[in-house]
């Protein structure tokens, strides 16, 4: 009996663990089911979501307003010079893409790439999840990351994370499981 309690015991904290170490704000959450439940339309699985991933998207969504992204040709894949990272203008012709890619190994103990899809502007007071799905399902592109198509269709995503902040969305996908319960930080 002693063991059948510490066996539930251990289950719950680890549960407990995961669950709150990935943070997700009920925007968040909801944009994570948005999106599983679009991909379960399209007979695809879900993605687990991922602790580091999470980190990434969070700490980039709440990033993209310290950019002044009209001055430059950077686009919301950019990073800025205001935090613990390497800044760097993310251009649409996808020269500096490594930049983007690495973000997650550098941040964190990831230990592959991160690919990011991005949705919002400075006129958005508030960017909803549904409002943020439907962007990228227009966009042949970022809906092709979501659906594992086109350049993507060898990719098989094995972690996600989501991130909102003031009116920008962001999602990080990820080859590599993240077995982390909480961010281990570099």
């Amino acid at each position: 009996m002693k063991f059948f309690t510490l066996l539930v015991v251990s289950c719950f904290l680890s549960l407990a663990l995961s669950s709150s170490a990935q943070q997700l704000s009920q925007d968040e959450q909801k944009l994570y089911d948005l999106v599983m439940a679009y991909r379960k339309s399209k007979g695809l699985p879900p993605i687990p979501i991922s602790v580091s991933l999470t980190f990434v998207a969070q700490t980039h969504a709440k990033d993209v307003v310290n950019q002044k992204l009209g001055d430059a040709p950077c686009n919301l894949h950019s990073w800025s010079e205001k935090g613990k990272w390497t800044p760097c203008c993310y251009t649409s012709d996808h020269k500096k893409a490594d930049c983007m890619w690495s973000k997650p190994n550098e941040l964190t103990s990831y230990s592959s790439s991160g690919y990011e899809i991005s949705a919002g502007s400075y006129s958005y007071s508030n960017i909803t999840p549904q409002e943020a799905l439907d962007l990228w399902k227009k966009s042949s592109g970022h809906n092709q990351v979501i659906l594992n198509q086109g350049i993507w269709k060898d990719n098989k995503w094995n972690a996600i994370g989501i991130g909102i902040f003031n009116g920008y969305a962001c999602i990080w996908f990820g080859e590599a499981l993240d077995t982390a319960t909480s961010v281990q930080l570099k």
